[in-house]
């Protein structure tokens, strides 16, 4: 298993919106980009009742995201992603070159 860096937050936190809640209960969200690590390959997590598995965990710029990663994240598109991504963090920018940690996952 390659080495990763310590939590930054716990597991419980991966997933917490509603609407993407929803989206991973119902299978259509299989990935999380966080700016830290949440969880590791392996670890098991329970939203709404609906287990779920860690099977990845690498670290990708933001500008690496594609159109079918925004579909993983539940959301039908990039622009869409990046819209609400900048209105959940005012003053942030879309900066291609900022690192973030792909989470992925799947039920068990």
């Amino acid at each position: 298993m390659p080495e990763f860096p310590e939590k930054t937050c716990s597991i419980d936190r991966l997933l917490t919106h509603p609407k993407l809640v929803a989206a991973a209960v119902d299978g259509t969200k299989t990935q999380q980009r966080r700016a830290g690590v949440y969880a590791y390959p392996g670890e098991t997590f329970e939203v709404e009742g609906v287990s779920f598995v860690v099977s990845d965990l690498r670290q990708e710029d933001l500008g690496a995201m594609t159109e079918e990663d925004a579909l993983r994240e539940g959301y039908p598109n990039l622009e869409e992603y990046k819209t609400l991504i900048l209105r959940m963090h005012p003053g942030m920018e879309w900066d291609t070159a900022f690192p973030v940690w792909v989470h992925e996952f799947s039920k068990l």
